[in-house]
């Protein structure tokens, strides 16, 4: 049976609530404005970069503070990837299910609302690229909650709905996938609470990727 896992990235392979903060911050104070807490920043992550500025700033900025807002986040995140002691470490468990979904014959699809560029850093930083057999990002057409990635993933790849599910860490991946009619798989230990993936319609929410790697197995096999 063809089986597509298609995979958010932010939150749910990599750990990258660090460097997003940061950025999200240091973006803030060079525009003269009082930063988001990280439990707002949490809420954004996944959306489109200047869908996120602006639902974090406040309400009477222009378009051209946002503008220089977005530009000033790109700026703060490339400078922090320069650090010298700068990490954005894997979960523990995500290659592994990654390789296991490989062994076992998976196809594997991205949706994430990076950038090219922001995945080839990923890339250049873990060994990630040959898992992932095609991959849909916020260059790419609509963004989250949009069904658009999803449906592009199971295009290029020839996947139905019912041969597919969608695995993030936040409510827009699980609107997404649901928009999209599959099956959905929220983590709760990137920048999502699992009572919000719940909340939002998750078909299941995995606290650890033992558990994930399990449901994974089980996927089609009823």
């Amino acid at each position: 049976m063809l089986r597509l896992a298609i995979w958010d990235m932010d939150g749910t392979i990599v750990d990258s609530r660090d460097v997003i903060q940061t950025a999200m911050t240091r973006a803030f104070e060079v525009q003269g404005l009082t930063p988001p807490p990280y439990d707002a920043t949490r809420r954004i992550v996944g959306l489109g970069l200047r869908e996120s500025c602006q639902i974090l700033a406040p309400d009477d900025l222009g378009p051209e503070r946002v503008d220089a807002l977005v530009e000033a986040y790109r700026d703060a995140f490339i400078a922090r990837r320069t650090d010298p002691d700068f990490r954005e470490p894997l979960y523990d468990g995500a290659i592994e299910t990654l390789q296991m979904l490989r062994d076992t014959g998976w196809l594997i699809a991205m949706a994430t609302g990076k950038s090219r560029r922001g995945i080839r850093a990923i890339f250049e930083m873990h060994p990630l690229e040959s898992y992932f057999d095609t991959i849909w990002c916020a260059d790419d057409g609509p963004g989250k909650p949009h069904p658009f990635m999803v449906e592009q993933a199971m295009g290029a790849l020839g996947a139905e709905p019912h041969q597919s599910l969608m695995i993030g860490d936040a409510i827009h991946d699980i609107h997404m996938g649901r928009a999209a009619g599959v099956r959905t798989l929220g983590v709760s230990w990137g920048f999502g609470a699992a009572s919000e993936l719940s909340a939002a319609g998750a078909d299941e929410v995995h606290h650890t990727y033992a558990t994930l790697a399990g449901s994974l197995g089980q996927f089609g096999q009823a």
